[in-house]
């Protein structure tokens, strides 16, 4: 499933993709937005797959809320005015939509964003890893990491650090979706959009904040807060 999010200052417009990507079963609407501005602040602390962005707005066009990402979502814009679109594919944007649209184009648009989706999930990984240990690159070397010693991983932009027990954190190049996908669920817990925590090191919790060393305050996001609270109940002695 694809989680999508769908941004246009128009709700008439901003409604229609909304029902098309209801129709669509293999896309998930997780955020709709009526400014580039608040579709940004939503997504600090959610992870979104593709966005369907509408190119004029007021305040912030589209075009130029995509370029300002440093990593941003898989893209397809949506716009009345056709002298976009080659501007459109410089950001790499996986298609684009002319208005009105037609839900036949935007299966069709949807679908080239399934298959980069499915091309990238066979992409070959940098990572080697099982229960006990990964292997990973950092900077001119690969780096062998037991897991058991990881207290918790931080994403920073492309980058994660591996903050590890007794030694500096790790610096690695690679997405926060392909590491925890490498971690035993049974152990790691993803709790924000920038943070993984190994549930084996977490000693104190205070105000939905995991406490490490008594100095490192990791909040637990909106999104992930239920999952979090589960695990906190099966563990709960009363």
């Amino acid at each position: 499933m694809i989680s999508c999010i769908a941004i246009d200052d128009e709700p008439l417009a901003l409604n229609q993709i909304v029902t098309y990507v209801d129709k669509t079963p293999f896309l998930s609407l997780i955020g709709k937005f009526e400014s580039a501005l608040k579709a940004m602040s939503f997504l600090q602390d959610t992870e979104v797959d593709l966005m369907f962005v509408d190119i004029n707005m007021p305040d912030l066009n589209g075009m130029d809320f995509v370029k300002s990402m440093t990593n941003p979502p898989k893209v397809i814009f949506t716009t009345a005015y056709s002298e976009y679109a080659i501007e459109g594919f410089k950001v790499d944007a996986v298609d684009y939509l002319l208005k009105p649209i037609g839900y036949s184009d935007f299966f069709r648009a949807s679908e080239k964003a399934k298959e980069r989706f499915q091309s990238k999930a066979t992409e070959p990984t940098t990572v080697e890893s099982n229960d006990k240990f990964l292997f990973i690159k950092s900077e001119y070397k690969i780096l062998r990491i037991q897991l058991s010693d990881i207290k918790f991983i931080e994403g920073m932009r492309e980058y994660l650090s591996l903050h590890i027990e007794n030694q500096k954190p790790v610096m690695t190049l690679m997405s926060m979706k392909k590491m925890e996908a490498f971690l035993p669920e049974n152990t790691f817990m993803r709790v924000h959009r920038s943070y993984i925590v190994n549930l084996n090191k977490i000693t104190t919790i205070e105000r939905n904040r995991i406490i490490f060393d008594n100095k490192i305050y990791i909040p637990v996001s909106e999104q992930y807060k239920t999952k979090f609270q589960e695990f906190l109940d099966d563990n709960f002695l009363v």
